[in-house]
């Protein structure tokens, strides 16, 4: 082990990425999981490929809303740690809990989708999504305080924060209205469809702001 700037380095980015990377393909997988035991057991019952496609069309949607949504994530954060140069315990434990919220999802994914609809479902799965998209936004703000750490610029560190901060908030929002309509089931996390426009015109104004001297 090595000192960086008074903090312990506990690992290079490089093999702690191939961790979160075999730990998101793990989850992948595991999504996949219940569709693969639903067609075992409609094959036991002499079912059609039509009946389990009718049959399991929410598991289906689930899935790939889960799939992609986890992709996306896996996506935010390797484009976040190609910038890091070391890993302390701080941003160490940040990503143990961000693998944590992933390796929930297949189990939030097959409540939503397996179990009979009751309100507590939208809040553990949007909850989980809003958890994941907090950890990565609480390593950014990390990262801001320990520029020893990577090599972006300030003005990277700001923008990612900000585009952090509104898909958390985004997820946040969803959840409230989840807790506060139960009937909404998981259609509050249509309100991400904003992240992008959102994020498009915080990165307009902040072009538009005059340049510090």
């Amino acid at each position: 082990m090595t000192q960086l700037a008074g903090t312990r380095v506990l690992s290079s980015p490089e093999r702690l990425q191939a961790f979160t990377d075999a730990v998101v393909a793990i989850a992948l997988t595991l999504l996949i999981l219940p569709l693969m035991e639903s067609v075992g057991e409609l094959a036991d019952h002499h079912g059609t490929t039509a009946q389990w496609l009718v049959e399991e069309q929410f598991a289906l949607l689930g899935f790939a809303l889960s799939f992609v949504l986890i992709a996306v994530f896996w996506t935010h954060h390797h484009r976040l740690f190609h910038k890091v140069r070391q890993i302390d315990s701080g941003l160490l434990w940040l990503t143990v809990a961000w693998m944590f919220f992933i390796v929930v999802m297949p189990v939030s994914t097959s409540l939503s989708t397996q179990m009979d609809a009751d309100w507590a479902q939208p809040l553990v799965y949007i909850g989980t999504l809003f958890a994941t998209s907090l950890m990565l936004l609480l390593a950014r703000v990390y990262l801001s305080s320990h520029p020893d750490l990577h090599h972006m610029d300030a003005v990277e560190v700001r923008s990612g924060i900000r585009a952090g901060a509104i898909v958390a908030g985004l997820f946040l929002a969803a959840l409230l209205v989840a807790v506060v309509i139960p009937s909404a089931g998981n259609l509050p996390l249509l309100l991400m469809l904003l992240s992008e426009p959102l994020q498009r015109l915080d990165r307009r104004r902040d072009r538009s702001r005059p340049a510090k001297r």
